[in-house]
C-alpha cells in the first residue's frame, strides 16, 4: 500500500523501539507527525493528555479527551488530533506489539497480544471513572516521568516493565467482543489510505473526483461518502485543506513568492488560493508568514 499517510516512527535507539512525543498545536519533539495531520504507523499508541483539553478522531470517530485522560489507539488505525486548547499539550508513547510480546511465537504473543492487536479493536477510551482505568493512567503519568528525566541505566527496562503491565490491567479489563467492530471498517479504512495517499502524492497537480475515486477502485458517489462518514469533509475539501496545510509550510521555509506557492500546491488562480488560505487561517498568506516570521524572531 502507498505510504504517505504511513508514519515510519524514527526511534532515538533502534535497539530499543520505543518513542514519546510530547505535541502542543505548535511543535513536537522530537520532530513527527502532531497536531492536525492525519497518520498511521505500525506500532501501538497510547496518548496522554498532559494540559488542557483535546479532541482525537480516530477512524473518523470523535473523541474528547481532558487532562489526565488517555487513548489507546490500536496499530494500523488512521488517527488525527483535530482540536487542541490554547495551551495544551499532549504526549504520545508509541512502541510495536513485539515489546508485549518478549519474543516471537511466545505464549504471550499467542494469548495476549495477536488476539488484540489483530482484532477490530480501534481504540480504548481511558478516563480513569474507575479503579482500573486509574492504575492506567498513574503508569502513564510515571512513564512520562521516566521519558523526561536523564535517561540513567536500566530505564529501558523498567520503562518495558510499566508498559507490560499497564496492557495486562487493560486486557484484563477489557472485552473484545463488546469491543469489536464489523471487519467492513477494516476495508473501508484501507479504501480511505488508499484515496488519502493518492491525494498526498498528486496534490500539486490538477486531480479530478473521478481519479481520487479511482484510486480506491470505487464510484464517485461511493468515494464521497467514505469521506464524509470518515473524515466528516468531501475529498475536495480535504484536497484544499491539504493544499493549505503544504503551503503553510512553503511560506515558513522559502521565500518563493505567494503566486510561486499556490501554483506549486496546485491552485490555478492565485485569488483562489488567498482566498483558502484565509478561511483556514484567519490570515492572508502574507500575513501568515509574517507573523510566524516573528515569532521564530
Amino acid at each position: 500500500m502507498e505510504k504517505q499517510l504511513h508514519e515510519a516512527l524514527l526511534y532515538p535507539d533502534v535497539s530499543f523501539p520505543y518513542i514519546m512525543y510530547t505535541h502542543t498545536v505548535h511543535k513536537s519533539i522530537p520532530e513527527g507527525r502532531g497536531f492536525n495531520d492525519l497518520h498511521w504507523h505500525e506500532e501501538l499508541q497510547i496518548t496522554l493528555v498532559t494540559k488542557g483539553k483535546l479532541v482525537i478522531q480516530v477512524n473518523g470517530v470523535d473523541h474528547e479527551l481532558e487532562t489526565g485522560q488517555a487513548i489507546l489507539i490500536n496499530k494500523g488505525v488512521l488517527h488525527v488530533t483535530t482540536h487542541l486548547t490554547h495551551n495544551g499539550q499532549y504526549v504520545s508513547f508509541n512502541f510495536p506489539e513485539k515489546l508485549l510480546a518478549f519474543y516471537a511465537d511466545s505464549a504471550m504473543e499467542k494469548n495476549y497480544v495477536l488476539p488484540y492487536t489483530n482484532s477490530s479493536l480501534v481504540s480504548l477510551v481511558i478516563k480513569g471513572e474507575v479503579e482500573w482505568e486509574n492504575q492506567v493512567l498513574e503508569m502513564l503519568w510515571d512513564m512520562k516521568k521516566k521519558f523526561d528525566m536523564k535517561k540513567n541505566w536500566g530505564w529501558e527496562y523498567e520503562v518495558s516493565i510499566k508498559t507490560v503491565q499497564l496492557w495486562f490491567t487493560l486486557i484484563s479489563n477489557i472485552s473484545l467482543s463488546s469491543e469489536e467492530a464489523p471487519k467492513y471498517m477494516k476495508l473501508q479504512q484501507e479504501r480511505l489510505q488508499l484515496m488519502l495517499s493518492f491525494i498526498h502524492r498528486n496534490y500539486s497537480d490538477s486531480i479530478t473526483l473521478q481519479e481520487i475515486a479511482d484510486a480506491a477502485h470505487l464510484s464517485i458517489s461511493e468515494c464521497t461518502r467514505s469521506f464524509k462518514k470518515t473524515i466528516h469533509m468531501t475529498p475536495y475539501d480535504y484536497l484544499i485543506k491539504y493544499r493549505i496545510k503544504k503551503s503553510s509550510e512553503l511560506l515558513i521555509s522559502t521565500d518563493s513568492t505567494i503566486t510561486e506557492i499556490a501554483h506549486s500546491v496546485g491552485f490555478n488562480h492565485v485569488n483562489h488560493f488567498i482566498q483558502s488560505f484565509k478561511k483556514h487561517y484567519d490570515r492572508t498568506p502574507k500575513d501568515f508568514r509574517k507573523f510566524r516570521n516573528e515569532i521564530k524572531d
